[in-house]
């Protein structure tokens, strides 16, 4: 499993969430997070439209403390996000799509995958749900090297699975960023998806 380098942000968690932070400018609050670190969830007001993309964003930048045991109570974790003001049918939702892709991580054949560089056709059921801006940035992320096919399919699997009604090209670079998190030699790639996310500059790979 892969492990990012220990980030100290304790400052930036101390700030009051009297409402929402826009997706990018959220506090980053430490390090690995499918692990699911166990930091005091801080109140989150969430408006009535959050939905399980939130959830999963929430989770991602607030269990990160490596230094503290990971919960092993799913019921505890979900107590702690009702109280930080998520619904909890979508925190059900956030929870069962992250176990589906470490399942589908786990199950991988990752060392046998072959380089494949024909054009991704999608079929009538993903055009509905991933649209021409969603389908140029997947296909911008694989020629820039950030995606490999293997990983691309998974991500379009992911978006497929995802229980919320419309999908942003913002939604989509989460999902992205948490595929990434833990497929093997994939580091690099991850690094410079998570600088597109929070800091949406161009990427330079090296």
């Amino acid at each position: 499993m892969y492990y990012r380098a220990q980030v100290d942000c304790s400052h930036e968690s101390e700030k009051s969430h009297s409402e929402p932070l826009p997706r990018r400018n959220r506090p980053c609050t430490g390090t690995h997070p499918a692990v699911l670190r166990g930091l005091r969830f801080p109140v989150w007001n969430a408006a009535v439209n959050e939905n399980v993309i939130d959830v999963l964003i929430y989770i991602y930048e607030n269990y990160m403390d490596a230094e503290e045991s990971a919960p092993t109570d799913q019921i505890l974790l979900e107590e702690e996000l009702v109280q930080a003001g998520f619904p909890q049918g979508e925190i059900k939702k956030a929870f069962n799509w992250l176990d589906e892709l470490a399942w589908r991580q786990g199950s991988m054949a990752y060392a046998d995958a072959q380089p494949n560089r024909s054009m991704r056709i999608y079929n009538e059921r993903e055009q509905q749900r991933i649209d021409l801006e969603i389908q140029g940035m997947l296909l911008y992320l694989e020629q820039t090297g950030i995606l490999d096919p293997m990983s691309r399919e998974l991500v379009i699997e992911r978006i497929m699975a995802i229980e919320t009604e419309e999908l942003s090209a913002d939604d989509v670079k989460w999902i992205v960023l948490l595929v990434l998190l833990n497929q093997p030699g994939q580091e690099n790639a991850f690094a410079l998806m998570e600088e597109l996310v929070y800091n949406g500059e161009p990427l330079y790979l090296h």
